[in-house]
């Protein structure tokens, strides 16, 4: 196995892992930045009143899109076998 396998899994696997990590993220820096302004223009500072909204945010993103991350994150690891078992 020459090293350009392993580089271009590695790179392949980032494009990944941001594509799949990306709409997570932002929806939890969105609903991050909504409680925050509520919380400093309240001045309700209880930390369930930060988390809460979050965790509910982040299932809700996963029980939409999980489907989709679990098929992207099965073809990788197909392609990546593939590829693998290619260059030995």
């Amino acid at each position: 196995m020459g090293p350009d396998v392993p580089v271009a899994l590695a790179r392949e696997s980032f494009s990944v892992l941001f594509a799949v990590g990306a709409p997570f993220m932002v929806a939890l820096l969105i609903v991050g930045a909504v409680v925050g302004v509520l919380q400093a223009a309240t001045q309700i500072n209880d930390p369930v009143i930060g988390f809460l909204p979050r965790l509910l945010a982040g299932l809700a993103v996963a029980w939409a899109m999980g489907g989709w991350v679990v098929e992207r994150l099965a073809r990788f690891l197909a392609l990546a076998l593939e590829r693998m078992t290619q260059a030995l």
